[in-house]
């Protein structure tokens, strides 16, 4: 696995302002019809698609996700982990085995304390002793780690590009 590099755009001339208006449009209600949406910006559906085209061939849109409860689905346990490497260079070989446990939903190469900061789903608190104690710490190249359980998401937004 190597690091990622994400593509360098000139955002000035790849996007113009309708654009933007279709990716925050879009990141509000991803649901939304491409009629629906040449209606509020005052374009045809046929425009917003090659728009949106456009965006996922220069890698801005990838893909659209469905957003769910997982509480309501029995993942009860959402906690931070702060890891510890032995060697920063060992970033990538440690990335690539978390990236095997499935409960980790998100990693991220940090500075401050913790070389790498992950996010983990759980369906309870043996399932989160698991993954702690049987998959994480048998990584090598993991020094230690720091836990932290969410006690409650207050909120959880996409940031504003228009």
């Amino acid at each position: 696995m190597t690091s990622f590099n994400p593509p360098k755009l000139n955002i000035d001339k790849s996007l113009d302002k309708l654009d933007m208006q279709i990716i925050q449009a879009m990141m509000m209600d991803a649901e939304i019809s491409y009629a629906d949406l040449g209606k509020q910006f005052f374009v045809s559906g046929g425009t917003i698609h090659v728009r949106i085209k456009k965006l996922e061939e220069l890698g801005i849109v990838q893909g659209k996700r469905l957003a769910v409860d997982l509480k309501v689905l029995g993942y009860d346990v959402i906690a931070f982990i702060g890891i510890y490497l032995e060697k920063s260079s060992l970033y990538d070989s440690v990335a690539e085995a978390l990236q095997k446990i499935p409960q980790i939903v998100r990693l991220n190469y940090t500075t401050g304390n913790y070389s790498m900061f992950a996010e983990i789903v759980c369906k309870d608190i043996q399932q989160l002793r698991f993954v702690l104690h049987d998959a994480l710490q048998k990584i090598k190249g993991i020094e230690r780690t720091e836990t932290f359980i969410s006690l409650e998401e207050s909120f959880a937004r996409n940031v504003k590009v228009v």
